[in-house]
């Protein structure tokens, strides 16, 4: 309440106008008193002297008796008259003389120039308020003209003493100042509770206005006024309700829509494809983690630029401005000149009409592109390995339906290509059934400790007549201790085989085909070394691809069908492990197994 300055502007304007006004009653009134008073005591003196007049012989102002005589007649007359009636009574002669004095039996001067006897010489009668120089104390005197203006024959004068009236005067007023003083305070009392139930109310909505400003809201102020505050506290605390359920419905609205939009960023942060919103004015408003790599921008980089910065691609552009014109874009496929990624777009409009942007869903193909671009070679790669065995399967056929049947010297020859072209569209119809097996992983595959030693010497034994007819050895060296991989027993021998079959058609008589293994940490190496031809070092890359040959003519000549590779490849992915190769043109090549291996723990 101190600290108002409503409260004390209120204040301190009663308090000013409730003093100013006293002041001015008080003043006022005193003024109006004393006029009164004197008004009152100029009649009662002017009474007097008419009395005075009837009362006196005019004799007094006779001019032909003695001054001596007159004095001596009317001093103890006067002297009598006034402590009669308690008034000072005066004659005085036409020229200023004083002839009797009540007051005083002594010589006065001459009262010719007194303000009351020139202002009754004028007009009859004259009024005067000054101090008395015989009497030594202030007066009022009354004089009357005794006689015509033209011939005055005297003067009458009563004077009355003007300390009783004063005295009356200062208590009359020292009594109104005391009422008046009395009066203001309690005016000041009343103004300040009345002040202070003006704003006491006004600093409580105060308070509650700012508590709902900082955020405390439900606030209720107590009013008990039945006037425009109360009214006004009423529709506050109304006010306040409302205002506090439409924020807690605010916050509910606020929260779930956090939620939502939390989840909506989980979801499009989560996906694959990227997805940027745009503006009619090109800006980009939105864009995923997944949109960045794709626009080939940073995603906090692209947020507020436009789209021709960030995809500088004439089909983007035409997609985006179909869209805005409210046509359907068709879905289209652009390259990103720097990382070379195929990159697929399709766009919808934001709601509006006209639309108020767009969304952009990109989605990388290059791996999609790839496979397809595979897919197709597998297919042409396949047709040609089946047509040509069954070309020259078909040409044979033919011939000995043409008569070479009857041919003892060819038909036996005849049949046996034609029983070479068969079995090699079997193997290869094999190798592709264990391919489509391997990476449809439609078939479980229960990986379990396989001892490597085992493996190895059941491949060596199966192969080493096809080697000892060629004139290679085969030499296992096997660890120092038992090792043992997780893995499948049939996959690890179909992995064995084709290493070794490879290492034995690519090696020349008198050459040499090495198995070794051991442990390096966690993992089991398996090595196939061979002293053959080896491989030359621009299609190491290349050589676990599908029907990859690097002599192709070769390769068909020695019954390859050029899965072999492949397939190793994907059983040892299905292992957990990895492969390698390392050649030499020449001087032959070594491929290089890494498996997880079973610990010593997990073997017992």
């Amino acid at each position: 309440m101190w600290s108002s300055r409503l409260f004390w502007r209120l204040f301190l304007t009663y308090a000013s106008l409730t003093v100013v006004a006293a002041v001015v009653f008080v003043v006022i009134f005193l003024k109006w008193q004393r006029e009164a008073v004197a008004v009152e005591v100029r009649q009662r003196m002017r009474d007097e002297a008419e009395v005075l007049l009837h009362v006196a012989d005019p004799s007094w102002a006779a001019a032909d008796v003695p001054l001596e005589e007159l004095r001596a007649t009317w001093q103890p007359k006067l002297e009598a008259l006034g402590r009669e009636v308690g008034t000072r009574l005066t004659l005085v002669l036409a020229d200023g003389t004083v002839l009797a004095d009540s007051a005083t039996n002594a010589r006065l001067e001459n009262h010719r120039d007194r303000p009351e006897i020139a202002e009754a010489a004028e007009v009859g009668v004259g009024f005067s308020t000054r101090g008395s120089r015989s009497v030594g104390e202030p007066f009022e005197y009354c004089a009357v003209r005794v006689g015509s203006r033209e011939a005055p024959r005297g003067f009458v004068r009563v004077a009355l003493p003007w300390t009783p009236f004063e005295s009356r005067l200062q208590a009359t007023a020292q009594l109104v100042w005391i009422t008046a003083i009395v009066v203001l305070v309690c005016t000041l009392a009343l103004a300040y509770w009345l002040a202070w139930r003006l704003v006491h109310p006004l600093e409580s909505l105060t308070a509650a206005a700012q508590a709902i400003a900082s955020g405390e809201f439900g606030q209720q102020v107590s009013v008990t006024n039945r006037d425009e505050i109360g009214a006004l506290a009423g529709a506050f605390n109304s006010m306040s309700r409302e205002l506090s359920r439409r924020w807690e419905q605010l916050q509910a609205s606020r929260r779930e829509r956090d939620e939502n939009s939390e989840l909506m960023e989980t979801v499009l942060g989560s996906m694959r494809e990227g997805v940027v919103v745009i503006d009619a004015q090109q800006r980009i408003l939105y864009a995923n983690a997944a949109a960045g790599p794709l626009l080939d921008v940073p995603t906090i980089q692209a947020l507020g630029r436009s789209l021709f910065e960030v995809a500088r691609h004439p089909r983007v552009q035409q997609v985006f401005e179909d869209v805005l014109a409210g046509r359907v874009p068709e879905r289209i496929e652009y390259e990103v000149p720097r990382t070379s990624a195929i990159v697929a777009l399709i766009a919808s409009p934001l709601p509006g009409q006209p639309p108020a942007g767009a969304v952009l869903v990109l989605q990388n193909v290059t791996e999609l592109r790839r496979l397809e671009n595979l897919r197709r070679e597998f297919v042409s790669n396949v047709s040609h390995e089946l047509k040509t065995p069954l070309t020259t399967i078909q040409a044979y056929t033919e011939t000995l339906l043409d008569g070479a049947i009857d041919d003892v010297a060819h038909n036996r020859e005849f049949l046996q290509r034609i029983d070479e072209q068969a079995e090699r569209l079997h193997r290869l119809i094999l190798d592709l059934l264990s391919l489509a097996r391997i990476e449809s992983a439609e078939e479980a595959f229960e990986l379990s400790p396989v001892p490597i030693t085992d493996a190895v010497r059941a491949c060596l034994e199966e192969h080493q007549a096809v080697a000892s007819a060629k004139g290679i050895s085969l030499v296992a060296q096997p660890a120092s201790e038992s090792v043992i991989v997780w893995g499948e027993e049939e996959g690890l021998r179909t992995v064995l085989d084709n290493l070794i079959d490879n290492a034995i058609k690519y090696t020349s008589s008198g050459g040499r085909v090495v198995v070794r293994w051991h442990i390096d940490g966690r993992r089991a190496v398996l090595e196939v070394e061979d002293t053959g031809i080896g491989i030359p070092q621009q299609h190491q890359s290349r050589i676990f691809e599908r029907f990859f040959r690097v002599d192709k003519a070769r390769s068909r000549e020695l019954g390859g069908t050029g899965l072999g590779l492949s397939i190793v490849k994907h059983w040892v992915q299905v292992f957990g492990g990895s492969v390698e190769v390392r050649s030499e043109l020449g001087r032959g090549s070594t491929f290089t197994l890494r498996l997880p291996a079973v610990s010593r723990l997990e073997g017992n």
